[in-house]
């Protein structure tokens, strides 16, 4: 297992695609997260459900990517987060029972399972990342680097703090993108790391937005920011990840899950 701790990529994130450790199907037990890091699992469903496709039909070679309608894709996502989420607890994936809180976000039942599993999962087109931690609520965001918002400063003004509408606007020209997408990724996973949903959430907190240095929550309100841990990944070209966590210590440890008998992509 790698831990995290470099800078990557245009969005001074903790983690290159070189970080991630290589883990492949089938899985077994797997130890859970320490009580100061947090487990962020990178998956391209598109190569994973033709894997299982192949197996299934008794075939084998080079790896391929399967074209997932979108039910497939929500097939997909679910089955993966029960796996990995059963070889965390030590049981068949089917036998995973997933709640949701009063404001919508995904938890394990406790009344079938004792040992607690925190986890937190972002998708996009046919990437998935998902989070554990054994401590603490935690939220990640998976964004495509390219994505570009029709008028960021304006979306700023009307939803960010005042603090990071300010400094997005002082930016150059060249680096607004950048800086807006890695603002929206960082947001975004600490509002699901907070449990409490996005309506009126964004402009009570301010992030770090400049890209050279490391994603940081500067202040937050009615709480102290240096609680929290703010970490952003990058698990390949073209897709950024931020995690997000109430706990002022915690590191990630980066996992790509692949399929049976692949070792690279």
């Amino acid at each position: 297992m790698c831990s995290v701790n470099r800078a990557a990529g245009k969005f001074a994130a903790a983690a290159g695609p070189g970080d991630f450790a290589v883990r492949r199907i089938p899985l077994h037990t797997i130890a859970p997260p320490a009580a100061d890091e947090i487990h962020a699992w990178y998956l391209d469903l598109g190569k994973l459900a033709r894997s299982l496709q192949d197996a299934l039909d008794g075939t084998s070679g080079p790896a391929r990517k399967a074209r997932l309608t979108g039910g497939q894709l929500r097939f997909s996502r679910r089955f993966f987060l029960r796996l990995l989420l059963g070889a965390y607890l030590g049981v068949p994936g089917k036998s995973v029972m997933i709640n949701r809180s009063e404001r919508g976000k995904p938890i394990l039942d406790q009344s079938i399972h004792s040992t607690g599993v925190h986890f937190s999962m972002a998708k996009s087109e046919d990437r998935l990342l998902i989070g554990f931690s054994s401590t603490a609520h935690l939220g990640v965001d998976l964004e495509p680097a390219s994505r570009k918002a029709y008028d960021p400063l304006a979306v700023a003004r009307r939803y960010f703090s005042e603090r990071e509408s300010n400094e997005l606007a002082a930016m150059p020209a060249e680096e607004l993108d950048a800086a807006f997408l890695r603002t929206w990724a960082c947001k975004e996973a600490v509002v699901k790391a907070s449990g409490q949903g996005i309506a009126n959430q964004l402009c009570r907190f301010s992030v770090e937005t400049d890209l050279a240095l490391p994603a940081a929550l500067v202040d937050i309100e009615d709480e102290i920011a240096a609680g929290w841990s703010l970490v952003l990944l990058e698990p390949e070209e073209g897709f950024l990840g931020a995690v997000a966590v109430r706990n002022e210590t915690a590191g990630v440890r980066a996992f790509r899950l692949l399929p049976a008998g692949q070792t690279s992509e």
